[in-house]
C-alpha cells in the first residue's frame, strides 16, 4: 500500500490550463486622437510696421546719404532699454511692484529688477538691494514699442516742442529722459500709485552721432526744430 501511495505522488499532477487573459479594449483617447480633424496651422504675426519701413526705404536714403560701399556699415537698431529708478524701493516695495507691472504693461514684455552693484553708505544702500526695474527690447517688440512711442506717446508729452538733439553719448546712442509715466496709453490713471519717470536708451550700430541722428530722423523721431519725417 505504501508502495502505491508513493507512485501516485509521483505522478506529475495535471497542468492547470492557464486563464486567457482578455483582450484590454482599445482606450477612447487613442481613437479621439485619430478621429481628430488635424489642427489649422497657425498664422506667423505680420512683420512691425517701422521694421518694413526701415528695409524698404530707411536703409537706401543713408547708404546714398554716406556713401556707404558694404551694406553692413548701414546704422541699424540693436535694442532699446527702458530703466526705471526707484530710490525708495527698500522702504517701498509695493511701489516697486507696481513700477514692474507697468512697465511691463508698457513694453508687453516682464520687467526685470536692477540691484546696487556696491554699498554706499552716504544713502544707506547696501549692495544686492532692488533700486528699480528695467527692459531690454530687441526685434519686432523693438520696432513695435518705438512706432507706438513715436506715434502715441511722444505727442501726450506736456509742452512738447521736440526732442533734444543733443542727447547722444558720442557713440551713436540716444537716451531720452521722460518725467511721467502716463503718456503711455496703456497706463491706467486709476491704478497709479506713484508717478515717476524713466530712461529710454536707443543703442544704435552707428558708432557716431551723425550717422545715427540721420537713422533716428529717418524712422520718424521728432527732434527740435526739424519736420519729422512721416512713416507710411
Amino acid at each position: 500500500m505504501a508502495d502505491e501511495q508513493e507512485k501516485k505522488e509521483k505522478q506529475p499532477k495535471p497542468k492547470q490550463e492557464k486563464q486567457q487573459k482578455k483582450p484590454k479594449p482599445p482606450k477612447e483617447e487613442a481613437k479621439a486622437e485619430a478621429v481628430a480633424a488635424p489642427a489649422e496651422p497657425v498664422e506667423p504675426a505680420p512683420p512691425a510696421r517701422l521694421k518694413e519701413f526701415y528695409e524698404q526705404q530707411v536703409r537706401g536714403k543713408l547708404q546714398q546719404q554716406f556713401a556707404f560701399k558694404n551694406p553692413h556699415q548701414i546704422p541699424r537698431l540693436k535694442k532699446i532699454v527702458l530703466n526705471v529708478g526707484m530710490g525708495d524701493a527698500p522702504k517701498n516695495p509695493k511701489g516697486l511692484e507696481a513700477a514692474v507691472a507697468e512697465l511691463a504693461a508698457i513694453t508687453g514684455q516682464h520687467a526685470v529688477v536692477t540691484r546696487a552693484k556696491k554699498s554706499v553708505a552716504n544713502f544707506n544702500l547696501r549692495q544686492g538691494m532692488a533700486i528699480g526695474c528695467a527692459v531690454t527690447l530687441r526685434g519686432a517688440r523693438m520696432y513695435e514699442f518705438l512706432d507706438r512711442f513715436i506715434s502715441i506717446a511722444v505727442p501726450r508729452m506736456r509742452d512738447f516742442r521736440g526732442l533734444s538733439p543733443d542727447s547722444f553719448d558720442g557713440r551713436g546712442n540716444y537716451t531720452i529722459g521722460i518725467k511721467e509715466q502716463m503718456i503711455f496709453p496703456e497706463i491706467d490713471y486709476d491704478k497709479v500709485e506713484k508717478i515717476h519717470g524713466m530712461d529710454i536708451t536707443l543703442v544704435t550700430s552707428a558708432g557716431q552721432d551723425d550717422t545715427a541722428r540721420a537713422l533716428l530722423r529717418e524712422l520718424g523721431m521728432p527732434f527740435r526744430g526739424e519736420a519729422p519725417v512721416a512713416v507710411n
